[in-house]
């Protein structure tokens, strides 16, 4: 009964503790300083403070069960120390049903939880919009993107205009001088996006999206969500796909929905209208070239 009173009384400084500190946090704080929110707390896109919940959460449940386990080895190692004038071996505890049954019960259930909120919010991650404002097929290759915008309908390319990104050149100290592919998608408008590989495994990350998915030969992936934030935004390949993976970089244009309509008719006017692959040449691409995106056909 001792043991329990003197537990009850260490639990309760620790939440009143954790419930000040929270309280106190500012907006950047309380995202767990992770990127893709300003510093009123207004986030990227209308699932980026979901996946900054889940992960906040978790680690707030991680460290509580840090400091309690930490808390009895400390307690354990002072009050069951060696006594002057001790010897021999203390009184040995064996098949304590109790106990066992305890650090079994405490790992389940926290296993279960974790499962269970990090598969709620997966589902609505995952769950695509049927009939979005906007559709892109971002397509990955080495080491560059190609970007194809539509209207609700990814596989309707007849009327698609584009944008095809070159491998990006550097200079003699290895720093970026060509121009990096850039993604434009409007604010506050549902965007599905498309993810497509040409050669290698690749993976579409938006940083301050807090989201990324790989992309397959033959598997298309599908990533659905709405900007709420206009602003620019960088985004990379995330999968080790070859000798020049570090610099399959892109940019992200979040702007008005009039900016982005004025963007598809330069892409129309420049003539990249239709399907990308029928204008596609790999070797356009490869580090060196100086290649231009002009009309690939000519490559």
């Amino acid at each position: 009964m001792r043991v329990k009173r003197r537990l009850r009384w260490a639990v309760i400084p620790i939440g009143i503790a954790t419930a000040v500190t929270l309280a106190a946090c500012t907006p950047t704080e309380l995202n767990g300083y992770l990127p893709g929110f300003t510093e009123d707390g207004t986030q990227a896109t209308d699932k980026t403070e979901m996946v900054s919940g889940l992960w906040v959460n978790s680690w707030i449940v991680l460290l509580i069960v840090g400091l309690i386990t930490w808390g009895l080895m400390g307690f354990a190692a002072i009050a069951y120390r060696r006594r002057k004038g001790q010897t021999g071996l203390p009184v040995q505890m064996r098949y304590n049903m109790p106990i066992e049954i305890f650090y079994t019960i405490v790992p389940l259930i926290l296993i279960v939880g974790f499962f269970a909120f990090t598969a709620r919010d997966q589902a609505i991650l995952e769950t695509q919009y049927e009939d979005p404002d906007v559709c892109i097929t971002a397509i990955g290759k080495q080491w560059a993107w190609d970007f194809q915008y539509t209207d609700s309908d990814c596989e309707q390319a007849d009327d698609a205009v584009w944008t095809m990104g070159v491998q990006a050149q550097t200079d003699e100290r290895g720093d970026i001088t060509s121009e990096l592919p850039t993604l434009v998608l409007p604010v506050d408008k549902e965007v599905k996006i498309k993810l497509v590989s040409r050669d290698v495994i690749h993976s579409f990350w938006i940083i301050d999206f807090l989201y990324k998915k790989d992309m397959y030969i033959g598997k298309d992936n599908y990533w659905s969500f709405t900007p709420t934030r206009e602003g620019t935004y960088a985004g990379k390949c995330a999968e080790l796909c070859g000798q020049y993976h570090s610099m399959m970089l892109f940019n992200v244009e979040v702007v008005s929905d009039a900016e982005y309509q004025d963007y598809l008719e330069s892409l129309r006017a420049a003539g990249q209208i239709g399907d990308i692959n029928d204008a596609y040449d790999r070797l356009q691409n490869l580090p060196g070239t100086g290649a231009s995106t002009e009309s690939e056909g000519d490559q």
